[in-house]
């Protein structure tokens, strides 16, 4: 395990235009534009991922996926500030019961940097964004109560936000639940923050549940040295490494890019997940990447990348009725498809 002060140097976000001006990464004259959007919407953009942006390349992916956009404003008719049912779907603060044997627990609010098409951006970033001791222990006794819960699914805002100490107390607080058999954590701080990745936050991690953390990364350049060093120790640690992907107009919607996404994330030790269809939150339509054109991408990667690489493409359909896969089909009225396209007597 590195020392602490091997550790990548953590310095201040940017959380404004003002912030993105004085590093070079847009025009004086866009700043106030920005900042109109940031009222609205949290922003922040740690010196991680904002040192990976090339300010002289107008489409830059991760520059899209932070830098606040003017049309974040302008709200498409199918979108809306709840497009998975999370408000329905909660019996009480921090607790989303969607399926019978798991759940989502929301402990804070908060992020290191916000993505620009968040369905839950409309209330990322609030000042008190977590729970209270009261409503913590509150939200644990809903766990302790339904005995079908399987699986704790730790997110946010980013879990990894927490002091290390109360997340080693929320996790020790899991652990002690029986019928508790897995927690899963998604976060962003690994790839986007991964100087927080140091000795008490691994220690936090540990415990006799298993426990999986799911990183969210859309794009390849995301994935560099130091991000690359925080899922060795991560992985070290014996906690093992999940990819979760949204597919995202102008920054990953495009066979080689994700062909090298994902063959990074393995190569990282970590195993690419879900590939999210993009969820119609407010002012996101910029983002958006017709369904037909996700199964395309999916179906080159099969036969060209390892059976390690391609995730499940899911819809998490709206209203809050679920993920469902929605890949490409291979078999279809006897026949099968193999990966080259060509058909063949599908097998009785």
């Amino acid at each position: 395990m590195p020392e602490p002060h091997l550790l990548p140097e953590r310095r201040p976000s940017l959380r404004n235009g003002g912030d993105l001006a004085a590093a070079g990464l847009i025009p004086p004259e866009r700043a106030a534009a920005i900042d109109a959007v940031a009222l609205r919407y949290s922003m922040a953009i740690t010196p991680i991922l904002a040192g990976l942006i090339d300010p002289n390349d107008p489409n830059d992916p991760i520059a899209r996926q932070f830098i606040p956009d003017p049309a974040e404003l302008e709200n498409a008719p199918d979108e809306c500030d709840d497009p998975i049912g999370d408000i329905s779907h909660s019996p009480l603060k921090g607790v989303i019961h969607r399926y019978p044997d798991r759940l989502l627990l929301t402990p804070v609010l908060r992020c290191p940097l916000y993505c620009r098409f968040c369905f839950r951006r409309g209330w990322t970033g609030e000042a008190d964004g977590a729970l209270s001791d009261a409503e913590m222990e509150a939200a644990l006794d809903y766990v302790r109560s339904h005995n079908e819960i399987w699986e704790v699914i730790l997110s946010g805002g980013d879990p990894l936000m927490l002091p290390p100490s109360r997340l080693k107390a929320l996790i020790g607080a899991l652990n002690a639940i029986p019928h508790v058999a897995v927690i899963r954590i998604h976060s962003r701080i690994p790839i986007g923050d991964p100087g927080r990745v140091g000795p008490a936050l691994i220690d936090a991690l540990t415990g006799d549940t298993a426990l999986w953390l799911a990183l969210h990364c859309n794009h390849p350049r995301e994935l560099g040295p130091d991000a690359a060093a925080a899922c060795r120790r991560l992985s070290a640690a014996g906690i093992p490494l999940l990819g979760q992907t949204v597919l995202l107009g102008g920054v990953n919607d495009d066979e080689e890019v994700m062909e090298a996404l994902f063959r990074a994330m393995v190569k990282n030790r970590i195993k690419p997940y879900y590939l999210h269809h993009l969820d119609a939150a407010p002012g996101t339509r910029r983002f958006h990447v017709p369904l037909a054109r996700g199964q395309a991408i999916m179906r080159h990667l099969r036969g060209r990348v390892s059976g390690l690489c391609p995730p499940t493409y899911v819809l998490d359909i709206p209203g809050g009725h679920g993920k469902v896969p929605i890949g490409p089909a291979y078999l279809e009225e006897g026949f099968v498809q193999d990966w080259q396209g060509h058909n063949h007597k599908a097998p009785d």
